[in-house]
């Protein structure tokens, strides 16, 4: 039985975004985009009030087992949004929960599609993930949208209040 492993998360490349791992130097742009509570709707946080509560929220993602990236767009530089790996579970199989989020400017345009494909090839391939999870309260529809577009399975019954998905290493679509 696996105990943990030992993953490197290196900065990633899609077609439109680099994918940079968060650090003090984001608090800017973290901050930001966290005070939009457009984007905090859905999550566990209240929209962010000041640089600390930034760097906090930076600090949590350095300290956890997994990581969180930023999404800067190659095009103009902009802060995009965050995704990455948390709750990293070691049991008979490896498995990964993804969190993502997205500046409303920026929703409807296929960046997160083309970040989640990004991160999920990486979680499989090179981090040796067997399955990757999410959880989406059941209002919030383009997190839905997306998950069942790349091929998520969606458990029947909502527990706790959240839609729980799931996706396997080999039901993954190429």
């Amino acid at each position: 039985m696996l105990n943990s492993i030992n993953v490197v998360f290196p900065d990633l490349e899609t077609e439109r975004m680099n994918l940079r791992i968060l650090t003090l130097e984001h608090s800017k742009e973290v901050h930001q985009h966290f005070a939009d509570c457009h984007v905090t709707e859905f999550m566990d946080i209240e929209p962010c009030k000041d640089i600390n509560e930034a760097e906090e929220i930076i600090r949590y993602h350095q300290e956890d087992s997994g990581c969180r990236w930023g999404l800067i767009d190659k095009g103009d530089g902009n802060f995009l949004g965050t995704i990455g790996f948390h709750y990293i579970r070691w049991n008979q199989v490896v498995t990964a929960e993804i969190g993502f989020d997205l500046s409303k400017a920026h929703w409807g345009k296929g960046f997160m599609t083309e970040a989640m494909i990004e991160v999920m090839a990486f979680g499989f391939l090179e981090a040796g993930f067997d399955a990757i999870d999410a959880t989406v309260e059941p209002e919030n529809g383009k997190s839905l949208q997306l998950l069942r577009k790349l091929g998520f399975h969606e458990e029947k019954e909502p527990k706790d209040g959240l839609i729980y998905f799931y996706i396997e290493k080999e039901k993954m679509a190429s």
